[in-house]
This record gives C-alpha cells, structure tokens and sequence, in this order.
C-alpha cells in the first residue's frame, strides 16, 4: 500500500478545494509514491512526535495544522518548523495536513465536536458562497439515463440529504453533421431532427472537470452539447461552524461544567450569565470567533469556540452566551476523525492517534 492510497482518502472526505484562502492544506513534506509502514495522527507537528513516529516505524504523519504555512527560503533549523522538516527528510517520512477544509467538510471536525456535547439536527453554520454550478446537456432519450448516472458518479446532483437530483425536459434538437464527421444520427449534409432530454444537475464547482469528463465518457454524440451556469445559492453541504439542539435544554452553568469536563478544559472563558436555558448550540473549533454574528441571526442560546478576542466579549452579553474552550482543546478530537477513517478503509495498516500533547499553552 503507497501513501497516496491514504491521501486520496483524506482528500475524497475533505477535498483541498474545500480550505480558506489563507490554507495550505495538503502534502506538507515527502513522497507519497512510497509504501506505507504505518501512519501517526496529530493536531500538531512537533519533534516530540516525529520522534514518536520515528519510533514505531511510521512514515506518514497526518495532521490538522498544517505544518508549512509561509514560504521558505532556506532550510537551515532555525525554528521548530525548519527543524521537523529536516527531520521529516531525514528520516523518510511524508507529513500530511488536513485544514480547513477538514473544518468545512461535513463529518469534519465541527460535526465531531458536536458529536462529543450530544447535538442534534447538525447542519453547517454558515455555508460557502458561490460554490455551486450547474452543467446541463442535451442526449438521445435512450441514453439519458446513463448519461445522467455518469454523473451522478462524478459527484454531480446532491441537494442537502438528497441525491441523484436532477431536472429533465424532453425536446427536439435539430442538427446537420458536416463533411468528415461521423455523427451518431442523421446523415452528413441533411438537417436532422432528434427526440432528446435536456437534463440539468447541479454539482461543487470544484468537480466540474471531473462531471465534463464523466459526461463525455458516455454521451453518444461525436460532439455532445452543454453548458455550465454558476450559481449564488448557498452550498449547505459545507461551509464554516455549525449549529444544532441538545435533546433537553441545560441551565448556563451546568452547560459549561459540562463542556469544561467533556473537553479537559482547564480554564473556560465565558461572558456574563443572563440565565437562559440552552437548547440550541453554535460551534466552531479553533479561532471561530467571526461566526457569532451568525449564531445569534440563528438564535443560538451559546456560542461555543477555541478562541475569542477581549472586545468581543463586550458585545454579546444579551444576546448570546459565549464560551471559549481553548484553541488545543476544541480541536483535540481530530485524530478521532483521522483514525476512523484510515482504520475503516485501511483496517491492516498499523495506525495511532500521538500520545504528545502538542498544546503550546500551559496554565498555571
């Protein structure tokens, strides 16, 4: 088994069209021709866990901050980070991080962290803009069904929970095939008329090349018609936090005590209580903070993140409850994601989750 097998995977669950402008997802160090001797799994890339992977025999490292965030004009081991590449070097081993577009898939790790407090009824906080486009073609009556499946498989038509979406219309189209082509029907230099169905699907704009090609693949005509719309819906299949109820509603202190113990949170920051009963949650790990805007447009009783700037906690009292957790510590479960979905693809590859707590923050 090669590495690339493994990140093809992480990519089919969070695709790096999906990261922020700011991202830079993806392969961060090594080969990924080379086979797999197992893989470590990680918030952070440090030595520490290097080392550790150096130690189990492992040269994959998979992690969610990426490692390499600006360009380098040298190497020399002047920071931690010059440091763990030229150990990465060293040693053979790749270093692959899954980002924001983890944090903006579906499954990613917002929906963990709304998994660990109980929500339910999880859908994205705020979707991406400006995502989505629509592909519609014309075919043969006889062929719009496979012509249809073809993309589908492409990842073309999923609306919300739904998919194989598509819309139909049945027409004539008219054509004459010129000298030196080979046309499916008609005759060269006739106009022929054809009983065809339009059909219009919607997918990401990122798999247009891939929808093209699947669409190419079957249509029957030597030169097969289709458009491509852009689109300003909202793209609810991903996007940044998210949102969702608990099964009964929690007084604001046992909410937080809740909270602070589920994610190991040593001290959890919050503003003023205004003693409300909480029953609908807003999240997003990390630095998450621009999102409550959208939370309380969403009536959200708390909005729950890894970071929160001090004026922003002046804002808000009777609106929403905030509650910082800690960068570290809203993300920690990550691995989690990470390992269920190496180990259910992959279940002979030796895998672990890093025994380095990689948090740079201590508490006194």
């Amino acid at each position: 088994m090669r590495i690339k097998e493994i990140v093809d995977a992480l990519e089919r669950f969070a695709p790096l069209p999906l990261q922020d402008g700011f991202d830079n997802a993806g392969l961060q160090v090594g080969l990924t021709d080379a086979e797999v001797t197992g893989a470590l799994l990680c918030l952070d890339v440090t030595e520490d866990v290097l080392d550790e992977a150096i130690a189990c025999g492992y040269n994959l490292v998979v992690s969610h901050h990426p490692l390499i965030f600006k360009g380098y004009k040298s190497i020399t081991g002047k920071d931690y980070v010059e440091r763990c590449i030229l150990k990465a070097i060293k040693n053979d081993i790749t270093i692959y991080s899954a980002h924001t577009n983890l944090d903006n898939a579906q499954g990613g790790v917002n929906y963990k962290i709304a998994e660990k407090i109980g929500l339910k009824n999880v859908r994205i906080l705020e979707p991406k803009e400006n995502q989505l486009v629509k592909i519609v073609t014309f075919v043969p009556e006889t062929y719009a069904r496979e012509v249809r499946e073809a993309l589908f498989g492409a990842g073309c038509g999923c609306i919300g929970n739904y998919d194989a979406c598509s819309y139909n219309i049945e027409g004539v189209g008219t054509f004459r095939a010129q000298e030196g082509t080979h046309p499916f029907c008609g005759k060269i230099g006739e106009e022929h008329a054809e009983n065809e169905v339009r059909i219009e699907t919607v997918l990401p704009a990122y798999r247009k090349t891939k929808a093209i090609r699947a669409l190419l693949s079957v249509h029957p005509y030597e030169e097969p018609a289709f458009d491509i719309y852009p689109l300003q819906n909202d793209w609810a299949q991903a996007g940044s936090g998210v949102i969702g109820e608990l099964e009964t509603e929690e007084n604001e202190q046992d909410f937080l005590k809740r909270i602070k113990r589920i994610f190991k949170v040593e001290c959890l920051r919050h503003n003023k209580e205004c003693q409300r009963k909480i029953k609908t949650v807003a999240l997003c790990g990390g630095a998450g903070a621009f999102l409550v805007p959208s939370a309380i447009r969403q009536h959200a009783d708390v909005f729950i993140t890894g970071e929160i700037k001090y004026h922003d906690y002046f804002n808000y009292d009777s609106k929403i409850l905030l509650a910082e957790i800690g960068h570290y510590e809203s993300e920690q479960y990550t691995k989690e994601i990470f390992y269920q979905l190496i180990r259910d693809l992959f279940p002979n590859l030796a895998v672990e989750q890093t025994k380095v707590n990689t948090n740079p923050i201590n508490y006194l």
